[in-house]
């Protein structure tokens, strides 16, 4: 998928100016033209250049001036000076300002297209290495997809089909079931495959940081806003967005991404410049966004425009034949194929027997810890310490007829006696590494410790 690219050619010679237009568009590029540096200074405070071609001797602001209010404004753009033979101090000079490179007038076509192209080049590679930063910043996922249910091979064999197009796809399933899998999947088999696949998670920040995170901001848009930081939406650019838990984002900002998925089309927080991003949106929930919208918590119009096309994955219970197969891909992506790791027969059975309430991502964290605790490479049912308190709590309860760190589902108490059973007893079952345990319960750090206040829990 070819970007246009947008350059700025500010020049006080026209004949110059516009021989850069000629040769520029030419090219392909899209080409806007000014005469000094006030003009450039004016037209950048709302509009976006990929590029900018600078003289530097010019009327009352000169390309020094200007190159010097970009930096200081953090727009992002490459920006080649355009010297004569008496400047080229100051065009060297100008390198140490930020400049990218500087081009001697007179100079060729192909000289201007060539010093050009390195610019893209290495603007692509600079938000390429911000794309890999975001992704090395969340926990690495095998974008193999572990599998022997017809229900679930039927949703690959959907998502191949929507993955050539631009469709926006919303992903619905419980917390754990492997959305952001599907999510890699399309976009591993889409035309956007080369470039970035970027991840945010809408349940994981506050309001003003998602916007932040989301749409980037201005210098100065709040207190710690020191400087000009980009959005994911720009730095996915001619990639594709993955908003995980997008049934999280509140009604404050929806309008905002609304308005991006119908135009593409947004601001930083703090500025006044529309900007314009190219990028496949894909999301996901475990919220019934129907419902949400029912209870006013959710943009009507905003569910049309990100359910275009749906995909549910089932959970892990009613995909029970999945879990041998499972267990032996955490097993292999953690130690290699021939790790001589096995698991027992009674020990299998119990996994399937499980409900598995956390799915795919709760069966892996109780595989890690066995191999942790497990003698002779072997995994036996005592190493199963969430499953196996879980059972022995159920059967102690039943006995008994009283409330304690487990409640059954089902029975006649308040839905909070239930929370707090279950987070007590995943506390408990992973010696209260509260890391551990809010991964496991799939919720953030801050919130789990709320809980345990709020709960009065100790270890």
């Amino acid at each position: 998928m070819k970007q246009i690219i947008k350059v700025l050619v500010v020049d006080d010679d026209e004949s110059y100016r516009e021989g850069l237009r000629s040769i520029l568009e030419t090219e392909g590029y899209e080409v806007k033209t000014v005469i000094d540096g006030v003009s450039a200074i004016n037209i950048l405070q709302s509009n976006q250049y990929d590029l900018i071609l600078l003289d530097i001797v010019m009327p009352l602001v000169n390309g020094i001036d200007v190159l010097k209010n970009i930096k200081n404004s953090f727009y992002d753009c490459e920006v080649v000076m355009l010297t004569g033979e008496n400047d080229i101090h100051t065009a060297v000079e100008s390198i140490k300002l930020g400049a990218y490179d500087y081009l001697l007038k007179p100079c060729s076509g192909t000289e201007i297209i060539n010093t050009l192209n390195r610019a893209v080049e290495r603007k692509r590679l600079l938000l390429q290495n911000k794309a890999l930063k975001t992704e090395l910043a969340r926990r690495a996922a095998s974008s193999k997809i572990v599998t022997q249910s017809p229900a679930v091979l039927e949703i690959l064999n959907l998502a191949m089909k929507v993955a050539p197009t631009d469709a926006i796809v919303l992903i619905q399933g419980e917390s754990g079931t492997g959305k952001e899998l599907i999510a890699n999947y399309i976009h591993s088999n889409s035309e956007r495959k080369e470039q970035p696949f970027v991840v945010l998670n809408c349940a994981s920040m506050q309001e003003t940081l998602l916007e932040s995170e989301l749409f980037g901001h201005e210098k100065g848009a709040f207190t710690d806003a020191s400087k000009e930081k980009q959005g994911l939406v720009e730095i996915a650019n001619g990639g594709t967005l993955f908003l995980d838990e997008i049934g999280e984002i509140s009604p404050v900002i929806q309008p905002k991404l609304l308005r991006f998925v119908q135009s593409g089309e947004y601001r930083r927080l703090g500025g006044t410049r529309t900007l314009q991003s190219d990028v496949r949106i894909l999301s996901a929930t475990n919220r019934n966004l129907k419902e949400e919208v029912r209870q006013g918590r959710f943009r009507e119009d905003l569910l049309y425009r990100m359910n275009v096309f749906t995909l549910e994955l089932p959970p892990l219970r009613d995909r029970k034949e999945d879990i041998p197969f499972l267990v032996d891909n955490f097993l292999n992506r953690r130690y290699g194929e021939k790790n001589g790791w096995k698991i027992a027969e009674d020990t299998l059975a119990a996994l399937c027997q499980y409900e598995w309430p956390g799915n795919v991502r709760e069966l892996e964290n109780i595989i890690e810890r066995a191999t942790i605790v497990a003698d002779d490479r072997t995994i036996q049912f005592k190493d199963l310490a969430l499953l196996k308190k879980s059972r022995i709590l159920k059967n102690e309860s039943a006995e008994s007829g009283a409330i304690g760190t487990e409640v059954e589902v089902g029975k006649l108490v308040a839905l909070k006696e239930i929370e707090k059973a279950h987070i007590s007893g995943v506390l408990n079952a992973v010696s209260w590494d509260k890391k551990l345990a809010a991964k496991i319960l799939d919720i953030n750090l801050k919130t789990l410790y709320l809980r345990i206040q709020t709960y009065g829990l100790t270890n």
